[in-house]
């Protein structure tokens, strides 16, 4: 696996959003969707990643500077075909790690109360993120799940 920065130019990565925003939308009501569309992710305060084997992508993350110190876990997605292979694994390790090299104190994320979200949330609190009140400018929402990680260098 390869995880590169990314410019969001490349058609597999527009295509793999795209189903990342529908499946989203499948999932929760449209006020409580967090998910960023292309245009949202080239803010200068995000950096977005992907992971490829080769040519074939397996998956996307990104990390959003809400200050100085603290940042936010965005657009974490791998396509069904490649879950259980530890890509989203890989990709929070790395942007874990990019925040640690950032000096950010914490690094917080808005995941889905559903069901179908469990494993996400089960792979964050692997990493030692733990439930949360909304950070940022999240409100309480009874489809969202706030968690946050307190980041050691």
């Amino acid at each position: 696996m390869n995880i590169e920065k990314d410019d969001l130019t490349r058609p597999e990565v527009h295509a793999l959003l795209a189903e990342h925003l529908r499946n989203m939308y499948e999932l929760s009501p449209p006020e409580s969707v967090h998910a960023l569309d292309l245009d949202e992710l080239r803010a200068p305060d995000i950096t977005f990643w992907t992971i490829w084997d080769g040519k074939e992508l397996l998956g996307c993350g990104a990390l959003k500077e809400l200050n100085s110190k603290h940042g936010e876990v965005k657009s974490m997605r791998t396509p069904l075909a490649h879950r259980g292979k530890g890509v989203g694994r890989a990709m929070l390790a790395h942007i874990v790690k990019e925040a640690q090299s950032r000096s950010y104190e914490r690094l917080s994320l808005e995941t889905g109360a559903e069901p179908a979200f469990v494993p996400a949330r089960k792979l964050y609190e692997s990493f030692g993120f733990t439930y949360c009140r909304p950070f940022a400018d999240y409100v309480d929402d009874p489809n969202s799940v706030f968690m946050t990680l307190e980041l050691t260098r």
